[in-house]
């Protein structure tokens, strides 16, 4: 399979590129300074960096057709940093979208914060505090994936949207639990790397299309 990552430099996006090489699969590494890549991969031949910014659409396109072939698959792992524009994954999904649907690419899978709910979901005590929290003290990130997901409800993409709490820089150790009925709390947390490992999953195995899984460690 051949996957294009948009935030293939960040903290979540690093490990997923290394875990996509690994097991097998070829990466558009989709990149705004490509030294925030390892050596390792920037010089792996199944990865393919590509220069541009998602945000005003800068070379999206070009990693998403390749070379006149396609990618199969589309993963965002973008995060709003506090130099950033407040409404990044709005922005950068609408270009993915365009080009996708241009180029027929038809699965998409992003990752927001679990604070992102559905529409009657229930959610327990920790959970409400943890939404008040995001309201009171990050409340454009949190509205910008809400923007993000309500564009891809509209969208013809077979997408899924992964839901984490706090993400933590902890070892991979390919223990977590995921379902769209995962009841999540305050002291929930997830690695960075099982998440990659869980979005590489939800691709190769086709897992949660057109749902919105939640995914902690064990």
């Amino acid at each position: 399979m051949q996957i294009a990552v948009f935030g293939a430099t960040g903290r979540t996006g690093h490990p997923l590129v290394e875990q996509a090489i690994e097991r097998e699969h070829e990466v558009i590494a989709f990149v705004r300074d490509a030294t925030g890549l390892s050596s390792t991969l920037r010089n792996d031949d199944r990865v393919s960096v590509i220069k541009g910014d998602a945000y005003t659409g800068e070379g999206v396109e070009r990693a998403i057709a390749g070379d006149g072939d396609p990618v199969d698959a589309v993963v965002s792992v973008l995060a709003q940093t506090s130099e950033g524009p407040d409404d990044l994954l709005t922005e950068a999904g609408r270009h993915m979208l365009a080009a996708m649907n241009k180029h027929g690419v038809e699965r998409f899978v992003t990752l927001v914060g679990a604070g992102v709910r559905e529409a009657g979901e229930s959610v327990n005590l920790g959970g409400r505090m943890m939404g008040v929290l995001l309201k009171l003290l990050a409340r454009s990130v949190l509205e910008d994936a809400r923007n993000q997901v309500e564009l891809l409800g509209a969208s013809d993409t077979r997408w899924t949207v992964v839901r984490g709490p706090r993400l933590t820089e902890d070892a991979h150790t390919g223990e977590f639990r995921h379902g769209t009925d995962l009841s999540l709390g305050m002291q929930d947390t997830a690695a960075r790397a099982n998440v990659a490992e869980f979005i590489i999953d939800c691709l190769e195995d086709d897992l949660y299309v057109h749902e919105m899984p939640k995914v902690a460690d064990a």
